[in-house]
């Protein structure tokens, strides 16, 4: 039951990082096949990266439910692109949800192959952040995870909070669900109120 609900949330998840790919690169013109591999890596990259450090069977290779679940992204964003294309919020609302449950999945398969929390909570960062690092580069934008937005910590915030619920003793579904909503809610409000962590900026001085 809870393989089931992890793939669940991880086809969700693909489906959001997906839309956020496809539609970020449909604003640039690209054409449907570039637009498709701006999704399938905003989709599968920090996945990808996430199983290569575990040493374990990447996801997306052990079944094409990932390819085709991009493609159906495509058609989506092709069929509804007046909605999609042209409301920046909905890049954000995507990605945001793509976010939060990669981040769970990046924890949750941390945890079972027995590495700690502290190194389950980086994995759930790199799950949820490194394909959006991947999509911003291909079309040549400077990734959202460096600028001063809540994003990262967004995930370190639901880690945090994922760990309190197992500490708790709470269930394995409470775990998830409050992590994913720590990381949703942290977005929503720094896009709400322009929330965003401080600039390290200091005065180089030329010789």
């Amino acid at each position: 039951m809870e393989d089931t609900f992890l793939i669940i949330i991880e086809v969700l998840g693909t489906v959001a990082f997906a839309i956020s790919g496809i539609r970020l690169a449909a604003s640039k013109k690209f054409d449907w096949f570039g637009a498709y591999i701006v999704g399938l890596v905003t989709a599968i990259g920090g996945g990808t990266l996430r199983d290569l450090l575990l040493d374990i069977p990447v996801f997306w290779m052990q079944t094409w439910w990932y390819l085709a679940v991009t493609a159906l992204s495509l058609v989506l964003v092709i069929i509804f692109r007046n909605i999609l294309v042209s409301r920046d919020r909905l890049l954000l609302i995507f990605d945001s949800i793509g976010l939060a449950l990669f981040c769970v999945i990046g924890i949750q398969k941390t945890l079972a192959v027995g590495y700690p929390m502290w190194v389950a909570a980086v994995n759930g960062v790199i799950t949820g952040a490194f394909g959006g690092v991947i999509r911003d580069i291909l079309i040549n934008e400077e990734p959202l995870v460096f600028r001063k937005d809540i994003y990262a910590t967004a995930c370190l915030a639901g880690a945090l909070v994922y760990w309190i619920i197992m500490l708790c003793g709470g269930s394995a579904f409470a775990q998830q669900l409050s992590c994913g909503l720590t990381v949703i809610l942290l977005r929503f409000l720094a896009l709400r109120y322009s929330l965003s962590l401080p600039t390290l900026g200091f005065d180089v001085k030329k010789n």
